[in-house]
Parts: structure tokens; sequence; C-alpha cells
């Protein structure tokens, strides 16, 4: 930091720290007042220090003088003063925030009266300032508005003035109405809670946190959560002090401080307040303007709609307002005093849909009452009146509320009935012309109107009904499918879900032989209800027995008509297909009576029901029931169901039908069981079909009935069934007598284990009669029996053993032995065990294999063989057998768990939870080595497949056995064992492992969650994987699996940083629970898992969050990762189940999409660029035009990315957002003119006109603004300007690099041609066709061409209006006058004007003339000639490059027309403008260089007279210099010197003869007298008073040209020169005169520039001292010692640049030193002298970084040397002298420069020679 700078900064800690001690001084309120009056505002100020201890000091202050002020209310602040200083446009944001914190303190402590004189500045004051301060000044503004007197005449009647602030009154405006609608005692609370919704009345209220997540405070009615707050300030208003402030606001009002159309809303708000004294004040204002209110104007009916109806979202529109901006629907007590209004406008009756919902609202609003329902009512009359022509759809919309009203339509007053009937009889033409099923529901809902407000009708509703359901019955039997289709649609439609009647139509229609018929029928009764809405909740259904008594009774009455159906030998009511349907609807309706959730028709799914069907079909049995109205013949409806099902089953009924009976009988057998004793044989006909299903059902049935019989029975049927297993000829009969033995004899074995466990029977019927023993030998013969066909040739009985086998085993032993020869369990094991590898068995036999092995130990709690069986399924891992490895999984924790395992219960009476194992089991409980052996050989071994089935295991194990000790006390290896899984390659395995690190972590208590999430995070995102044992064989990755496993475990990565970016790293687990993408889940085995259940609950977690996650989730969809898009994707479809979710927060996900868009990750971003483009498409543009100048930016710098597939999606999403800003331009409105004033800038300086205005950026803005330029059309006029430079240096720009190569390395005739190509194909370029259609030049040049002669009259005129590009052609038309008149025009204006648009349309006008007329400018070219001459010297602009130099002609032209340029450039001298004189100054220069010694009188005193002229005038006192005055003045002084040097100097060496002769000339020229002519004494004063300037680098300038003039001449100006030069040179911290002020924004970069400033000075003035040494001895004699010693002092201490000077400085001292020539005398003087520059001499000479500054310093040794022998001196150099030369010359030796060793060797030698 500069010294000046420490001292500012110190000299304001001082000022500081008095201010200090005068507020410590301070013993009153007085002295206090006063101190603080005086000093606060300029200590504010200081706030904007740049020092930083300044800053602190100022905040330390302020805290003090705070606690003081708080303390003492009456302490007045200087309010007026900082109003003023907050005001100030300069100053810095720190300050006025501060600024305004007093101003807020001091402005209530005021009197009153003051305050009302301010109340106008704190209006003006809120302009241009940030909406929480104008906030808080409208907070002071409104109280004091009570107070306010207003004048009585007209003429001063505006204190406010706000006529020229519309900004400024919109925003009072609204926070006037805020404040009115403000409730008394109202209080913002912060609870979590929601209470009650408040009263209609608009009274005393208190707000809430809204129930929708969104953690906002309620707001009052009518206003949202912002406005509340900003009203309610930081000091909230007391009841009183509101009312006040609201009768302040009606008296503003009154006032007309501002126009009376913006305030009728504020009156109709204020006259429904609860305070007398407002609403009465505010309705006699109303109704003295009622005659003036223009109640059609839009502006008011506008916002009244906005007042009564808030911030109402529409459908159509994507909500993107913030949620605390949104304010809420007014209350019904401000609604009643707008109605009325609303009442007397024929706009408000056709503002759609604003009409609509304020009709809505007063119909069915959560508050409405009679009163705001009868002016609703009126309302609709209103609207009816207004728009007759109701059969559009805003009469269908008031047709359907009207219905709806009738709906709910119960007991209201009889005017309110009136009304309804009114609307309804004025809505006729809305339902005149309706047709078939709409017109029925018209007249139904009249018809049911009609009896509700009748009690004499009261049985209308049920005739009715019956009469519908009549009608359309006959329509389902109409052949024509329009008649049907109309009918489902109708029953479907009109009648609840729970209608009875209308569910058998619709059962009718499920059958219709009309697919589009029947399928619609079909989607309507299958509508389970976990598929409907939330919203609406599960659907409900008819009850079990009314469905099943309407269905008995319409089928008895079917059976004896025309419409039944015969199937072979068998009658039914209804054809099969409809009887299908019938059967599966009832069997859905008695699952939903019984509590069950019908959720699907897969059988698997339910007999999941079965166990709450039995509690209830157990209770229908018990009770019963009798439905009510039930005529048939069975009571029960059970009954009834299993006849209905016995009915379809003889005709030939399907699968589900035989499940439905079977299901039916199984739970609760001991009761329905026997029903089917004397229809065994018909069972028996079932297991016989040709339908494999079929067959297990019926076998299972037949079991089940003959598990009731008696002994011999039973061991009648047994036999009977051994005996069919024998017969060979039926496959199909075989496969059904060995499942029914198997069913049968696990029957048995089930009720054996439940006597064994408890002294009574199972509950299965009575018991068997038969002895034990006999028991066994049966069951061991049936055993045997089922065994002998497990090695059968026939597949199909292969798997009927097993079948039987695993259902035997499941519920008890095997009565066969353990091991041994023939038939035994060892043998059972190893034959089962050896079929899961075969490749000759079925997947069917593998999967039924597996499951027997795994139910063996279920049964048999000493089953022997349970490790070997388990150690089998375990190594019978094959590749791709991925979906048998579930049922694997299920065998083994079957097996491991053994006799406690939930497969040992009856699936049809016991659900999973409920079912818990007898206490007299053994157990054989193996899980542990289970789990230690998956654990430690499987979960690590090499082998993929083998870790893949044993992740599945260990799913299987984990789902199952949640509760088991051995699991829940491992669960970090388990977590461990799942993580290692997630990097392998296979896809299914990573699903699979993070499917089982969610379960996991459920399991785990609260510390054990946070240690399993820190391990997960911590392997995740370390990346550590498990290490496996490899051998010489291993193959670790086959083909791509490599990339896949890192793509695996980024995706696991990218699901942790997400959790982690939320702050819930525990949320990784529902996210992995969410990412099931893989097909495997929605299979038979994975869907058992219930997966699905788990990520329904997880998104139930998640939704908080979806803010935070919608945002990253939709642009993770995008991911050119396939794994993490797969996921992704997953999550997002299990989240966004509402689509309207991407509207509603299209504002976040825009921002996280563009701000992604330059991340430093190339995969984010690509899936931006790829999101943004999905996400902008079909976009309106209030959408995206607040982002599009940003999207446009930063897709054209993503357009240069390094990576390729990134440039393609950004190139991809550039097209997509031109084709949207394309057709946002074409539209309607405010908008699109909106969109072009957006979206031009950023098109033009960032993509045409931008550094790399080449390649794809260039050619997709170009083709865009062509686009647009077609399409926006009248809307690019403002843009103009802009837009047609652009496209003009486009032309160019998109030009192929080919061409410039090519131009680069033509000829002069092919530059030409190519030139003249490159203007045609620009003209017929798109672009040039959009640059024609913003001019009319292109017709004027038509008009010439065409008719010459009719256009010459206007010639003159069109001239001075139309572009250069025509005038060409106009000057081919117009007279020498009008050209020469143009031309004198064209030098004015280019003299004149400053802007560079004036100087390149006169340049291009007369490039124009001269290309297309050159005989015309020829003709005048003393006028055009001198103009381009003065041209031709404009200095090049930053980015313009300097033109071509035309030195060939320039000799003669000048020497023709030398007059003229010399009145030109004397113009341009006398010029305002600084840049026209450094121009005219240049161009003076080149008349001078060109014209050497043919400069002559008068010319060369009007040369020098004109630039002397130049030179008067001063620099701006107390100012930097501004860069055109100092590039001026020095192009003055540099051509001055030129012309000096040129015509009054001998030449150097280098300089032609030719030259020396004319500068003879033109110095004989100047010393001749003439008058005007200045003289060369003139000439140097004029030129050392400009030396004298304070600025320094005005001074180098002058001191630069000075010292050339006197080098050249020989004068003799030293003294002068001195007193310049010497205090410049002693300076040592030489300062600009421009600089002489304290700043307190010093800085280091200033510091240096200053530095390097003095550096320059220095270097100029010992180049100065140097040239201006003279030949003077008198002058030497006075100067020389002090001269040697200046320069010898710079020489020891100084950078290399200036020991430089200094040499060059002191070679031209020795040059011109008089004591060295003969003849001089004063030898002590020169010994004196050359003793100090000799010791001087060696610090250069030594100097070994700079080669430059030692060959100076040889040269000035060697002048001293040859001069000194020259003058024969050598006495004046002493001993020491020499000595310290050969020193330094000896070093110079070893120099790396040749030359300079020589010349240092030679030197020395010299000097030792010497006496």
């Amino acid at each position: 930091m500069s010294p000046s700078a420490n001292m500012a900064a110190q000299d304001e800690l001082n000022q500081l720290e008095r201010v200090f001690l005068r507020l410590g001084h301070a013993e009153t309120d007085e002295q206090l007042q006063d101190i603080i009056s005086k000093f606060l505002p300029p200590v504010l100020l200081k706030l904007s220090s740049v020092q930083e201890g300044v800053r602190k000091k100022v905040m330390e202050l302020l805290v003090h003088l705070n606690k003081r002020i708080k303390s003492r209310p009456k302490i007045q602040l200087p309010v007026e003063t900082l109003l003023v200083q907050y005001q100030d446009p300069s100053a810095a944001s720190f300050v006025t925030n501060f600024t305004i914190i007093y101003i807020k303190m001091g402005y209530p402590r005021l009197e009153v009266g003051k305050q009302c004189e301010l109340a106008p500045t704190l209006l003006t004051a809120m302009e241009g300032k940030p909406q929480p301060q104008q906030d808080s000044l409208m907070h002071l503004l409104i109280p004091t508005l009570y107070h306010m007197k207003y004048p009585a005449d007209s003429k001063n009647a505006f204190p406010f003035n706000l006529t020229e602030r519309p900004k400024t009154v919109q925003l009072l405006l609204e926070f006037m109405l805020d404040v009115l609608l403000m409730p008394y005692g109202f209080v913002l609370n912060e609870s979590p809670t929601r209470p009650a919704p408040s009263s209609s009345q608009g009274g005393t209220a208190e707000g809430a946190v809204t129930a929708g997540g969104q953690g906002l405070p309620q707001p009052p009615p009518g206003m949202s959560v912002y406005a509340a707050k900003r009203v309610i300030g930081e000091a909230q208003w007391s009841a009183e002090q509101l009312e006040q402030c609201k009768l302040g606001i009606v008296k503003f009002i009154e006032a007309k401080q501002v126009p009376e159309v913006e305030t009728v809303v504020h009156l109709v708000v204020a006259s429904s307040d609860t305070r007398h004294s407002v609403a009465t004040a505010a309705d006699l204002e109303l109704k003295s303007k009622q005659s003036i209110i223009d109640w059609n104007n839009p502006l008011i009916i506008n916002k009244m709609y906005k007042v009564y109806l808030g911030d109402v979202p529409l459908k159509t529109k994507s909500g993107n307002m913030k949620q605390e901006l949104k304010h809420e629907p007014v209350s019904t007590r401000v609604k009643l005093k707008i109605l009325p209004h609303l009442l007397r406008s024929r706009l408000a009756a056709e503002c759609f849909p604003a009409n609509i919902q304020v009709v809505y609202d007063g119909l069915f609003g959560a508050n409405t009452n009679n009163k705001l329902l009868s002016l609703t009512l009126q309302f609709v009359h209103h609207i009816c009146m207004v728009c007759p022509d109701t059969n559009k759809p805003l009469g269908l919309m008031l047709l359907n509320g009207l219905t709806k009203l009738i709906n709910e339509y119960k007991e209201e007053e009889p005017d309110v009935r009136l009304a309804i009937q009114e609307a309804l009889s004025m809505m006729v033409g809305a339902y005149a012309n309706l047709q078939g099923a709409l017109l029925n529901l018209m007249e139904a809902l009249v018809a049911a109107y009609i009896t509700k407000v009748s009690e004499r009708w009261k049985n209308a509703r049920l005739v009715c009904e019956e009469t519908l359901m009549l009608t359309h019955l006959n329509a389902f039997e109409q052949p024509e499918v329009q008649v049907r289709q109309v009918a489902m649609k109708f029953a479907s439609t009109v009648f609840a879900h729970d209608h009875v009647p209308s569910r058998y139509l619709l059962l009718l229609a499920a059958g219709d032989p009309r697919e589009e018929v029947s399928a619609e029928a079909q989607k309507v009764l299958r509508m389970f209800p976990a598929k409907s809405s939330e919203k609406e909740g599960p659907k409900p259904m008819p009850t079990f027995p009314d469905m099943v008594a309407y269905v008995q009774e319409k089928a008895a009455q079917r059976i004896n008509t025309p419409a039944k159906y015969i199937v072979g030998t068998s009658t039914i009511p209804f054809n099969p297909s409809a009887f299908g349907e019938i059967i599966c609807y009832l069997r859905m309706c008695l699952a939903y009576s019984a509590g069950a959730t019908p959720m699907s028709t897969r059988l698997g799914a339910m007999q999941d029901d079965a166990p709450s069907i039995g509690r209830y079909v157990q209770a229908l049995l018990s009770s019963e029931h009798q439905p009510s109205g039930s005529k048939g013949a069975e009571a029960n409806p059970v009954h009834v169901y299993m006849d209905l099902l016995q009915q379809l089953l003889s005709a030939g009924g399907g699968i589900p039908v035989m499940y439905c009976l079977l299901e039916v009988v199984s739970i609760c057998p001991e009761k329905l069981a026997p029903r089917f004793v004397d229809k065994i044989d018909w069972i028996k006909s079932l297991m016989n079909t040709n339908k494999e299903d079929m067959r297990e059902l019926a076998a299972q049935l037949y079991a089940l009935v003959v598990s009731t019989m008696t002994g011999n029975e039973l061991q009648k049927a047994v036999h009977n069934l051994v005996k069919i297993t024998k017969d060979n000829h039926s496959p199909e009969t075989q496969h059904g007598a060995i499942l029914a033995l198997g069913y049968m004899v696990g029957r048995y074995m089930s009720r054996k284990k439940a006597a064994t466990s408890s002294d009574s029977t199972h509950g299965m019927g009575q018991p068997m009669s038969i002895t034990s023993q006999e028991d066994d030998e049966l069951v061991a013969m049936a055993t045997k029996t089922i065994g002998s066909f497990l090695d059968s040739s026939t597949p199909l009985l292969a798997v009927a053993a097993c079948i039987a086998l695993g259902e035997i085993g499941r519920n008890g032993s095997l009565l066969i032995p353990a091991d041994g020869e023939g038939f035994s369990k060892l043998s059972v094991v190893e034959n089962l065990l050896a079929r899961i590898p075969s490749g000759k068995e079925s997947a069917k036999m593998k999967e039924r294999s597996i499951q027997t092995l795994g139910y063996l130990p279920v049964g048999d709690g000493d089953f022997p063989h349970q490790k070997k069986l388990l150690q089998g399924l375990m190594d019978s891992v094959e590749a791709k057998q991925v979906e048998l490895q579930f049922t694997v999984g299920e065998a083994i924790t079957r097996a491991a768990i053994g006799t406690s395992s939930e497969a040992a219960r009856d699936p049809w009476t016991c659900t999973e939870d409920q079912y818990s194992p007898p206490q007299n089991v053994k157990n054989n409980d193996v899980v542990p080595w289970v789990l230690k052996t998956i654990l430690a050989k499987y979960i690590s071994s090499q082998n993929p497949h083998v870790r893949q089935a044993a992740c599945i295991w260990l799913l299987s194990l984990v789902k199952k056995l949640s509760q088991h000790k051995e699991i829940t006390s491992n669960l970090k290896e388990i977590q461990m064992a799942f993580i290692s899984v997630l990097s392998d390659p296979d896809e299914l395995s990573q699903d699979v492992a993070s499917k089982g690190l969610g379960l996991v972590y459920e399991m785990g208590g609260e510390g054990d969650q946070q240690k399993l999430v820190s391990t997960l995070v911590e392997a995740l995102m370390t990346g550590k994987r498990v290490k496996y044992d490899m051998s010489d064989d291993t193959e670790v990755f086959k083909g791509e699996d490599f990339g896949k496993a890192l793509d695996g475990l980024t995706t696991y990565k990218e699901l942790c940083s997400l959790a982690s970016d939320l702050n819930q790293p525990d949320l990784v687990y529902k996210f992995m629970n969410l990412a099931n993408h893989h097909a495997m889940w929605n299979s038979r085995k994975g869907a058992a898992f219930g997966f699905h259940m788990i990520a329904a609950k997880a998104g139930e977690q998640l939704a908080p969050f979806l803010p935070q996650l919608v945002p990253r989730l939709y642009r993770y969809q995008f991911d050119p990762n396939l794994s993490i898009r797969q996921a992704m994707t997953s999550i997002w479809d299990a989240l966004v189940t509402d689509k309207t979710l991407v509207d509603k927060y299209l504002k976040e996900i825009l921002q996280d999409v563009i701000s992604n868009l330059t991340n430093n990750t190339w995969r984010v971003r690509e899936s931006s660029c790829l999101a943004l483009n999905d996400l902008i498409r079909g976009r309106q543009a209030e959408d995206l035009i607040d982002h599009l100048a940003e999207m446009w930016e930063t897709l054209f710098r993503v357009l240069d990315d390094i990576k390729e597939t990134v440039r393609k999606a950004a190139d991809l999403t550039l097209k997509t957002l031109s084709k949207v800003c394309t057709r946002m331009c074409e539209s309607t409105g405010s908008g699109a003119q909106r969109t072009v004033a957006v979206m031009l800038p950023t098109l033009l300086e960032k993509g045409i006109v931008s550094n790399c205005s080449r390649g794809p950026r260039a050619e997709v803005t170009a083709r865009t603004l062509v686009k647009i330029s077609k399409t926006a059309g009248a809307r690019l006029k403002p843009h103009a300007a802009r837009l047609i430079p652009a496209l003009l240096e486009a032309l160019s720009s998109l030009e192929s690099q080919i061409l410039n190569y090519l131009s680069l390395r033509a000829t002069e005739q092919e530059k030409s041609a190519m030139d003249a190509a490159r203007l045609s194909s620009a003209k017929s370029s798109p672009m040039m066709e959009t640059i024609n259609m913003g001019g009319c030049a292109s017709v004027i040049v038509s008009l010439t061409v065409q008719c010459p002669q009719d256009l010459t009259p206007y010639s003159g005129r069109l001239t001075l209006i139309t572009s250069c590009d025509a005038l060409h052609s106009l000057k081919q038309t117009a007279k020498d006058r009008s050209v020469e008149k143009l031309l004198l025009k064209l030098n004015t204006c280019y003299l004149e004007k400053e802007e560079p648009v004036y100087k390149s349309s006169c340049a291009l006008t007369v490039h124009s003339i001269s290309h297309y007329s050159p005989d015309v400018l020829k003709s005048h070219a003393g006028v055009a000639l001198p103009l381009a001459f003065l041209g031709m010297h404009q200095a090049p602009g930053p980015d313009e490059e300097k033109g071509e130099s035309h030195d060939a002609w320039l000799f003669g032209g000048i020497r023709l027309y030398m007059t003229e340029l010399i009145a030109i450039t004397q113009k341009a001298l006398q010029s305002q403008s600084w840049k026209m004189k450094a121009q005219g100054a240049a161009a003076m220069a080149t008349v001078a260089k060109e014209q050497t010694g043919s400069l002559v009188a008068p010319h060369l005193g009007m040369v020098l007279t004109a630039l002397m002229q130049g030179l008067s005038g001063r620099t701006w006192a107390g100012k930097v210099m501004t860069r055109l005055q100092s590039d001026a003045k020095f192009y003055l002084f540099i051509y001055f010197f030129l012309i000096q040097s040129r015509f009054l100097l001998l030449a150097s060496g280098g300089v032609t003869e030719s030259h020396r002769i004319g500068r003879l000339q033109c110095s004989a020229e100047l010393g001749k007298p003439c008058a005007g002519q200045p003289t060369i004494a003139e000439v140097l004063e004029v030129v050392l008073k400009e030396c004298r300037k304070e600025s320094l680098v005005y001074k180098m300038a002058a001191l630069r040209c000075a010292g050339d003039v006197l080098h050249s001449s020989q004068e003799d100006r030293f003294s002068d020169a001195a007193e310049i030069l010497f205090p410049l040179i002693k300076k040592s911290c030489p300062q600009s005169g421009a600089a002489t002020l304290r700043s307190l924004d010093d800085d280091d970069d200033r510091d240096a520039k200053e530095a390097e400033l003095q550096t320059e000075a220095l270097l100029c003035a010992f180049e100065t001292l140097g040239k201006a040494w003279p030949r003077n001895p008198e002058t030497q004699a006075r100067f020389q010692v002090e001269v040697c010693s200046m320069m010898c002092e710079k020489l020891k201490l100084s950078t290399w640049k200036v020991q430089l000077a200094v040499l060059q400085s002191m070679k031209a001292y020795f040059q011109g030193l008089l004591l060295l020539e003969k003849g001089s005398k004063d030898f002590d003087a020169l010994s004196q002298i050359l003793t100090e520059t000799c010791a001087a001499l060696t610090y250069p000479l030594e100097n070994k970084s700079y080669s430059s500054v030692r060959t100076e310093a040889l040269s000035v040794v060697d002048l001293i040397v040859k001069r000194t022998g020259e003058s024969e001196q050598w006495d004046c150099v002493s001993v020491k002298s020499r000595e310290q030369l050969q020193r330094s010359l000896s070093m110079l030796q070893s120099d790396s420069r040749p030359d300079l060793r020589d010349k240092a060797q030679e030197l020395r030698r010299h000097i030792q020679s010497q006496p």
C-alpha cells in the first residue's frame, strides 16, 4: 500500500476516534442528539472505505451508538439528511443498507408534522431500491397518511406528485390493499399444526402452517405469506393503529392522489371491514363515485377477480409462482361486497374462466353460506342474460355446476330453491339439443331433483331407477354395438361403484362378443383399489350377499327365457364369457366384504386373501345370512355362490372358476366338504381333463373331500387311486391320481401331526375309523406308489410324483426308510439333487424338485439328511439359471429353519404372520450353519455365478427370517457381503445386493442403522472392494463385464451422492429399494419378495424431499451411463406418479439443469444438455422467458466442450431451443415481443459477433436469426440497429476457412475475382435477405435503374436521406450542385460529429460514389479528396486493424491539393474533439513528411501556426487527463517535432542526400522573414511552456519533443530545461499532477502503474538532458559538475533501464563537454568529473545480467579514453580511477560476447600504456 493511502486511512481512524470521544463526553440527551445529527451521516459514509480497519471502527462506533439511542426514545435522528444520503445514486449498497436502518429508527420519533412533511420524500426514496427496503419505507409511510392534510385547491392538491412514478404507484397500491385485507389482531403463527379454517368473517384470525408440507404459515384470507409478513413488519401495529392506517388509506384515496380507476377495488375491500369507521368511510366514498366508475373497465374487473379468487392455478398453465407469493381467496365477507359490483358489469359475465371459478366457489366453496349462494345464483342469471348462447363450453360448465348442486341438494331455503329452478330454466339452451345418454342423464338428474324436493314422491327415485335398469337391460340385447356401448358407458358413469344393478349390467357387457364393449366393461369392473387415485380412495364394491342374491335372482329368471345358453348337455343362464366374469366379480366382492383388498386375478395373489375370506365365510355360515329381497331357493349366499360355481364348471368353466370352488371349500372344509361327498365322481371327472392346472386343482378338491370320509370309504378311495396310477393308457388320469394321492397323504399327515400336538382333533371332520397301524401301512403304500413314478419316463408323471412327495414332506415325515437299498429318504434326496444340474430336465421339473427338497425337513424334525440336502442345493449352481436360484433360496430358507418354517401351515386357513410352530415339534434349525457357509464360502467365490446365487440365497434368508436371532446378530457381516456384490458386473447381482442392503437397514435398531449407514457410505465413496482368491484359470471379466462393473458401482455412488446432497445419508437405502429396474422383479419369483410394497413405502418416505429430488432425478434420467439412467428412471417412476410435478417444479428443474451445463464432470454436462432438450419442448413463453438468455449463452459455451458427445448433445439442445424460440416469436402478445428483446442481445453478442464467430455456434445463431426475422415481423423494429450490423459482419465470418486461405495466397487479379464472388454469395444468402427487410435502399437502386429521368427532380432530397448503398445510383441522376452540397455536408458531418456511426457513414458514402461514379467524384475532387485524406488518419479502434498504406500516390496528391489539405487539417486541429485534433495532427505530419523540401511560404507558416495553436489550452486542474486529451497533445508534439526536425535541422546519418537538400531549402525558407510565420525562438518558447504542465504523460511527450528540437537546432535553452529536468530527476518518488489528491481507492495495481510511470519519466528526463546539453562554455561551466554528479548517482543505484538511459545521456554529455577539447585549462573541474565518472562506471561494467548495459558502458569508457587522449589530458585521470577501470575491464574479458571481450581488452591495454 502506498504511503499516501496509509496516511489517508490513519486520518480517517483519527477522525472516528474524535467522534467516539465526543460521544463519550456527551452527558445529556441534547448533547448526544447534537453530535448524532452532525456526525451520523458522514460516519455512515465511512462504511464505503476500502480500509478494513476503518470499517471495523465504524461498526464499533455504531454498536455503541445503537445502545445509547435505543434506551433514549426522545433523541431525534437526522432523518432528513439520511434520506438525502439514502437517495444518492453513487452511494455504496453497504452505506444505504445501514442508512435505512437509522431512517426506520428515527422517522417514528419525529413529530407528526415533520413526518407528514417528509412523507413525499419517503416515496421518492423508494425509486430503484430493493424490495425489502421499499416495504420498510411503505411501512413507515402508511401510519402517516392518517395525519396528512391535503390542500383544498386543485393546483396544490398533489403533495406526493406520483404522476411521474408509475412503478412506485403500483407498489404503494399493492401494499395498501394488503393493509386493508389484514385482519385485526392477526398473529402469524409458526406452529407445525394447522387449526380449523377461519370463519367467513374477516375478523381476528391466527395463521398456521399449511398441511401441504411446504412449512409455510397460513396467511389471512386474500393475502399471501409474503404480504402478511411485510404488513406485519418488524413492529406489528396494534388493532387501533391498524384502524388508523386503514382510515389514512381511505383519506389518501379520497384526496385523489392516484387515478380513481386504480383504487376502486381498495374501496370495495375497505367497505367490508369489520370496524365501522373504516367500512362507513369507504362505503360513502364508493357511493359518491358510483356514477363515474366504469364497471366494464378491464382493469377494475380483473383486479376484482384477482382479489376474489386469489392466485388460483389453472390446469392449462404451469404454476411457476413461489408458494409464499400466492394469494389466498378473500373471506366470505369481502366476497359478499365484491359480487354485487360484478353484477353491474357486462365484462365480468364474459370474463372466462374467472366467471366460472366464481360460480363454483359460491356454489361449492368451503365457506359459502346462503347469502353468498343466493348472490352466486344471481350471477349465474347475469351470465345467462349477457351470454345467451350457452350451448358453448361456458354453458356446459354452468350446467355441470348446477347439476352437481342438484345431486348435493338437501333442504335449503325457499328463495334458494327458487333461484336454482330459475337458473335451470335459463340454462335450457345448454341441453336442448342433447341426445342419447346425455339427455337421459339430464332427465335422471331432474327426476332426482324432483324426488328430493317433494316428500310426496319419496319413492320416485326407486321407480325411476327400476325403469332405467329395464331400459338399459333391453339395450344390452340390441344388435347394434353402439347401443350396447352407450348402455355400458351409462351404467359405469352414472351409478356408484357399489350399485348392484348397474354392476350386473356391466358384467353382462363384459361378456359381449364385441371387444370394444367387453374390454371397456372389464376395465371398469377390474379397477382394483390399489390402482385408483389416492385422492379418490378405494372404490366401494357391492356386498357379497347382495351381489350373489341379485345374480341368483337374474339367473333364475334367465334360465327360463331364450336368453339362456346350452353348452353340451348343460344349460346355463349366461353366456360362458359373461358367466366367468360374474364368478370373478363375485370373488372380488367376497374378498372386499371380508376386509381384504382384491389386488389381482392371479391365483397366487388370490390365495393370500384366503384366510381372511375364510373367517368371513365362517361368519356367513354361522349366521345363516338372509340378503334383503332374495327370491332364490337357497338362503345362504355361500351356498348360492357354490352352486353357481358348480353350474359353470359343469358347462366347462375355466381354471379361475375351479380355483374359486376349491378356495371356498378349503377355507371351511368341515361345513362345505361334505356337500361334495355324493359328487365325488364328478370331481374325479375333473381330474381327467386335458388341462394340467385344472387337474391339479381338482386333485386338491378330491383329496379334501375324501379326507372327510369314514374309514372304509377312505381306504377304498386310496386303493382306487393306487389302481388308477397303474393304468398306463391315460397319462392324464395317472397324473391326477398321483396328485390326489399326494394331497390325501399330506392331509392325513397334517391331521396326525395336529393330533399329536393336542388331545383333540384338528377340526377337519371326524377321525378316521382305521387303526394307526393301518394308517401307516396305507400311507407307506401310497408313498411308495408315488415314489415309483419319480423315475418315470413321462415327465408329466415325474413332476406329479415330485409335487406329491413335496406335499407329503411338508406336512409330515415320509414313512420310508432313511437310507439303504430301494426307495428311501436318501434316495429321494439324491434323485432330486441330481435333477437340478441336469440338462435333460425341464425347468418345471427342476423347480418342483427344489421345492420338494425344501419341504422335506419342514415336516420331519428328524430328517437325517438335512445338511446334505442343503449342501447339495448350494452346490447345484449353474450358469444362466437366475430365476431358479430364487427357488433355491426359498428352499434353503425352509430347509434351514426346518419345522419352524411357515411352509408347514395350512395356506387356506392361516397366514404367514399368524403361523406359529407347535410346541412339541422337534427343532431342527440349522440357520447358523447355513449363514456361515454362505458368507464364508459362496459369497466370496471367484465364480460370478456362484456369488450371484449366494446373494439371492442371502436375500431370501434376510427377507423370510428377519426375526431370527442369527440374522439380527450378524447384520454387519451380511451388509458387507451385499456390499461386496455391488461391484459385480452383473446387473441383477447389483440389484439383489441393493435390495438386501435395504432390508438389512430396516432390520437394525437406531444404533445399528447409524453404523450400517457409515459403513455403506464409506464403502461406496472410497471404492474398497472385497479381495477374492484367484487361480491361474480364473476368468475375472467376460467381454464388456469390466465396464459394467464400473458402471454398476458408479450407479450406487451416484445414489449415495444424491442422499448426501439431501443431508440424509440413510436415504441411500430408500433409493436402492426404488431402483429396481431389472425385469426379474416383475416375474413371479421376483414379485414374491414383495419389494413393490417396500418400494411404495420408500416412495412415501421420500415424498417430503421431492422439491430437492425432482430436479436431480429429472436430469439423471438422461445420464449417458445406462445403469445410472435405468436406476434413476425407476426412482423417478416410483416417486413422480403425478405428471404435473414437472410443471410444478419447472423453475427448480431449469435452475438445476442450466447450472450443471458447465459442471466439471462430462456426464453431468451431457445429461444436463439432454434433459434441457427434453424439458423445453412444447413450453410456453412465460415458462422459459426468464432463462432464455442464460440458456443460449451457456449452451454456446458447452458447444465448445472438449468431449464430443457433450458437443453433440449441446448442438441438439440448441436446435430444439431455436425451434422453441422461433415458435415463441410467432405468437401474438407481449410474450413474443419480450422474447425477442431477451434473446436477440445474447444471439448477437455471444453467437455471431463473438470471439468464436465460426463453426456450429455461428451456424445455429445465423439460422435462428433468419427464422426469427421471418416470423417476428414488426417486433424486430426496435432491434434493427443492432441486428443488421451483426448480420453483415456474420456474412464474412461464416465464410469457409478455405476461402480465407486461398485469398492470402492469391494474386491481385484473383483476389478481385474472389471478392466479387464473395459479395455475390453474401447478397444471395438468407441473412442478406433478412437485412434487406430492414431498409428501402434496394428500392431506390431499382428506381434509378428503371426510371432515372423521373427520379432526377428528387435526387437532391433523396441523397440527404438515403443510405450510402443507394447513393452511387442517385449520383448518376443528381445535379452538380446537389453533389457538391452533399460532399460539403459530409465534410461538416465528419468534422463535427463524434459518434463513430456518422464517420463510417460519411466514409462509406464517399467510397460508394468513387466506386460506382468515379467521374462524378473526379469533378469534385477539391472537396472530396481532403475529406478522404483526413479520414485516412483516423486512429483504429481496439478491435480494428490499421488500414493499408498508399504512399505511392501521396506525394503528387498532396502537392496538387496542398491548400485544401492544409485548410481541412486546420479545421481538424481547431475542433472541440480531442480525437479530431489528433487526427488533424496526424494528417499534418503526413503533409510535412511527404513534402520534404517543397513546403514553403505561405504553407509552412500556416502549418506551424496551426500546430502552435493546437498546443494552446491547459489540462483539467485536479483531474486525471483523459486519454483523448493526452493522445491529441502527444500527437501535436510529435508532429511539431517532425516538422522542425525535417525543415529546420540537418539530418543525421542514414538519411538520403535529397532529404538533406530539402531540409536545407526549408531551413532557408523558415529563416526568411515572412508575415504569419513563427520563428525558432517562438516555437521553442511554446514547447518549453508545455513541458511545465503537471501531467507526467503529457510532460514526457513535451520533453521528448523539446529535446529533439534543442538537439537539432543547437539552441542553448539548457537553463530553462534544467528547471524542469533537475526536480524530476532528484525526486525519489515523483508523482504526476493528476495524482495529488488522496484517494481511498488506491491499491497495489495502481501503485505498480505509478512506479512504472515514474520510471518512464526518469528515462525521458535523462534522454532530454543529453539532447539539450549545449555547446555554450558559460552554460557548461555552470552546470557541468552538477549534471555529472546527478548521472553518477543514478548510475549506482538504479534498474538496468535507468542505467541504460543514464549511460546514453552520459555519452551525449561527454561528446559535447568542452573541457575535453584541446586548450581547456580547468584541470581541477575535469579531474573531479572524471574521478566521479570512473567510479560510477564500474557498476554498469560489472553488470552481469544485461549485456546492453555493459555495451553502453564500454562505449562511454571508449569515448572518455579517446577524447582524453586527443586532448592530451591523461593527467586528469587519477591512478585510482585507472585501477578501477582496469579491474572492471578485466572482468569483462570473461564475457560471453566476443565483441565485448575484445573491446574490453583493447581499452585495458590502452589505459595501461598511458604514462
